[in-house]
């Protein structure tokens, strides 16, 4: 493989990534995602910019609070675990199928463990983006006793 078609390979790559990230991390099953108020009295009356600087508000509170928008557990870590074992595994069989015994068996099984980690670990960066329904919810209360209605997350 030449570099101008090694660099252009890890471009392409890269660029793949950054598209599938943004993708990600965007919409209403994200993290990131924002109140979406319905058009009451409460709403009318204050105005849509009035609606977002409460929803702002309400926000920072439950993150006051100790929540955060995104669920607390270690995705990255699990999942690489998970990929590295079952990566060793499927390598050390395959040497012992093929029959590759012995140091070779323990080598493959090495190198299936790195492989499966690393694609594990990048497997889990992608869904540890999960929101979190208890902040979620003290957003809707917060929202709600100060009379917006919320009717979902965007």
């Amino acid at each position: 493989m030449t570099s101008a078609t090694r660099l252009f390979a890890t471009g392409a790559a890269a660029a793949a990534l950054a598209l599938l990230s943004a993708c990600a991390a965007s919409g209403p099953n994200s993290a990131s995602a924002r109140p979406v108020l319905y058009p009451n009295a409460t709403l009318n009356r204050l105005g849509e910019a009035q609606g977002q600087s409460e929803a702002n508000a309400c926000m920072a509170r439950a993150t006051s609070a100790g929540l955060s928008p995104t669920q607390g557990g270690n995705e990255v870590g699990r999942r690489a675990g998970e990929g590295a074992a079952v990566g060793s595994v499927a390598s050390a069989v395959g040497a012992l199928i093929t029959g590759r015994g012995g140091e070779g068996m323990l080598r493959s099984g090495v190198a299936g463990a790195a492989i499966g980690g690393s694609a594990g670990a990048v497997s889990g960066a992608f869904h540890n983006d999960k929101p979190n329904s208890i902040y979620r919810s003290f957003v809707q209360r917060c929202l709600s006793e100060k009379g917006f209605e919320m009717i979902g997350w965007n």
